[in-house]
């Protein structure tokens, strides 16, 4: 903008400059040609004739109206951008979410931006408020489940409707790691969000810690039908190991609970400066619509929206979390066998950080 206004101002002035010169060149080569009792004979006297004067007055006149002119021009082309905007955040304080500021043609430079950046962040504004709404909904939602569980199991204890055994107290601890679980998910995410996930970093061995994170989870994928079938390269790493083995938790426990009984391919391989580490199912995969979002907090395909099949809908939301965190990115796509594949990218020497 500064360039605009210089640009704008110097050619006022020289706009004015050639209109007084170029006005008494004409006016005096017209008058001596045609009339020149207009003028003074005598170059030094004072004051200048009548006809002198009005030229002085007309040339006077024409500088003020193009010096008026220019400078209205500008300040509509900086001030109405800022009004724009000034209303714009009247209405935002106001509790409009969606008003956004209209940049006029014309606008120039800085008062262009400010516009654009206004109704960046008022749609930004807007679409956390929306989200932020979905999520007290979900969280909501997924806390009254086990929460009703508990409080119908307890009272049936306490007015001995129920008889208290082991297994009615395993049924009860398992609704309350549900929402431990679902506690801890939220929060990594709140973390993520607000750019406080702390990593405390260490170089592994990623193979090895696929290795034991499968013997951890063998019984549960023998008995959901899957067979484990590792294909694992040295793998050294430097990352978070608690968080990472989350990920190879998450990861797995998804296959679990969603994927068709049949061979669980899990794959790791170096490329450059990056390691390469790919899950794939043979089956069912997830449909076109849903891959795009599967990422997302509390979205879960058709089949997972009752709990006892499937979760709180946060698991890949985490994982993305951690990856990111990691300065890697996880991706979805069709498997070669029919089923889904994640594969995710991470640095092998990613510098220790703060997320």
């Amino acid at each position: 903008m500064n360039r605009h206004l210089m640009l704008s101002l110097s050619g006022m002035a020289l706009g004015v400059m050639l209109l007084l010169h170029v006005g008494f060149y004409v006016f005096y080569a017209l008058v001596t040609r045609y009339n020149p009792a207009l003028v003074s004979p005598n170059l030094d006297s004072w004051p200048p004739t009548p006809s002198e004067w009005v030229l002085i007055a007309v040339l006077t006149i024409l500088g003020l109206y193009l010096a008026i002119y220019t400078a209205t021009r500008l300040s509509n082309r900086i001030l109405q951008p800022l009004n724009a905007v000034a209303e714009g955040v009247r209405r935002v304080a106001s509790g409009d979410l969606a008003a956004r500021a209209t940049r006029p043609i014309g606008s120039v430079g800085e008062t262009a931006t400010l516009v654009d950046d206004f109704n960046s962040m008022a749609e930004r504004l807007e679409r956390t408020n929306r989200e932020l709404v979905i999520w007290n909904a979900a969280i909501a939602h997924e806390l009254r489940t086990p929460v009703t569980i508990l409080r119908g199991r307890l009272q049936g204890l306490a007015e001995g409707v129920f008889e208290p055994d082991e297994a009615l107290f395993r049924r009860l601890l398992s609704q309350v790691e549900d929402l431990s679980r679902l506690i801890d998910d939220l929060r990594t995410l709140s973390l993520a969000d607000s750019g406080h996930l702390a990593l405390q970093q260490n170089t592994i061995d990623l193979s090895t810690e696929i290795c034991h994170v499968v013997e951890l989870l063998d019984p549960e994928l023998r008995v959901a039908g899957l067979d484990v079938r590792l294909e694992l390269h040295p793998s050294p790493l430097l990352c978070d190991p608690a968080r990472m083995r989350q990920v190879l938790l998450a990861l797995l426990d998804n296959a679990r609970r969603h994927a068709l009984p049949g061979p669980l391919w899990i794959h790791t391989r170096q490329e450059a400066e990056h390691l390469i580490l790919s899950i794939e199912d043979s089956g069912p995969g997830i449909a076109a619509e849903m891959a795009n979002h599967i990422f997302e907090a509390f979205v879960r395909g058709a089949p997972s929206r009752s709990r006892p099949h499937g979760g709180t809908g946060l698991g890949l939301a985490v994982v993305r979390a951690i990856i990111e965190a990691h300065r890697g990115w996880i991706h979805y796509q069709a498997g070669q066998h029919g089923g889904s594949c994640f594969v995710i990218r991470l640095p092998r020497l990613a510098p220790t950080h703060h997320v």
